[in-house]
């Protein structure tokens, strides 16, 4: 059952295959620095900022007498250094992705390899160019929606009583939502999957994208830990897709089956036309040749 569990399940899933598989740890760290970077001098410059924009944005409240002034405006400054933390919540992920994607996607094919049986990962056949456009133009696309939540969620925050606890709620939820997007964007875009079928996706399994995605959110609200869990997010997401798509062949903490190494070559192995072989006897000792070349039961 896809419940919350399963999606907070493949979050921690993640984090022990990069801690397993250090030199990916490392590699999947460098653009989670490059953009706290960025994101820390934005916040640091609307905090020390923030006083300014309000006074001018409200000349109206000039001539209120004390302390109904410092409180109006304090309250709106607080709002909107809040709306701030809300978007760089948000949209972090998504521009730690754009910058990323070459080392995000190497990270998710590589998952992708560890888990499938035969060592291979789905490739989208598009050029990088092409697949950063891609991102670019999918990631504004959320932005845009997230944008629309982050103000109704402003202006329902003025509320009383509901606005200091069940809007909070609902804006981790909306914000778990479109981060387990934009982290599981990574390996559905090489699968091409495009991001109206995204959407549809995780809302069919709604618990287990809020299982994955709010106990993350929670987590970025912490300095620097949005940067060193960002790796392992990636590779959860990727778990959580073959999940989705369903092509995990065992589920999440089961040990995979090993090969036989006597089973017989006409064993569980995929044939070209689907289903099993049968075996050769079956045509007198003669077996089907789909591609040509020699018969190996010819005596």
């Amino acid at each position: 059952m896809r419940d919350l569990g399963t999606g907070f399940g493949y979050l921690a899933k993640g984090q022990r295959w990069v801690a397993g598989h250090g030199r990916w740890l490392g590699f999947g760290l460098i653009p989670g620095l490059i953009t706290l970077v960025l994101y820390a001098a934005a916040l640091t410059g609307l905090a020390l900022g923030a006083d300014d924009l309000i006074a001018w944005a409200t000349p109206f409240a000039d001539d209120w007498s004390s302390p109904w002034l410092g409180l109006f405006r304090g309250f709106l400054t607080v709002l909107l250094f809040a709306l701030g933390l809300f978007l760089a919540v948000i949209t972090f992920t998504a521009v730690t992705l754009l910058v990323g994607q070459p080392f995000y996607e190497s990270l998710s094919e590589q998952v992708d390899k560890s888990e499938s049986p035969d060592g291979t990962a789905p490739e989208s056949g598009l050029p990088l160019l092409r697949e950063l456009w891609i991102s670019a133009r999918d990631s504004l696309r959320i932005l845009a929606r997230a944008l629309l939540w982050a103000v109704l969620l402003f202006f329902l925050g003025f509320i009383p009583v509901l606005g200091q606890t069940v809007v909070p709620a609902i804006g981790f939820c909306v914000t778990g939502f479109f981060l387990a997007q934009e982290l599981t964007s990574v390996a559905l875009q090489r699968r091409r999957v495009e991001v109206r079928e995204q959407l549809a996706l995780l809302r069919a399994n709604r618990m287990m994208t809020w299982g994955f995605g709010v106990p993350l959110a929670l987590s970025f609200l912490i300095p620097f830990v949005a940067v060193f869990l960002m790796p392992g997010a990636v590779a959860g997401a990727t778990l959580m897709v073959r999940d989705l798509r369903g092509e995990n062949e065992v589920p999440p903490g089961e040990p995979r089956p090993q090969l036989d190494p006597n089973a017989q070559p006409y064993g569980p192995h995929p044939q070209p036309y689907g289903g099993q072989a049968p075996h050769p006897q079956a045509y007198g000792g003669q077996a089907p040749q789909p591609y040509g070349g020699p018969n190996p039961y010819q005596q």
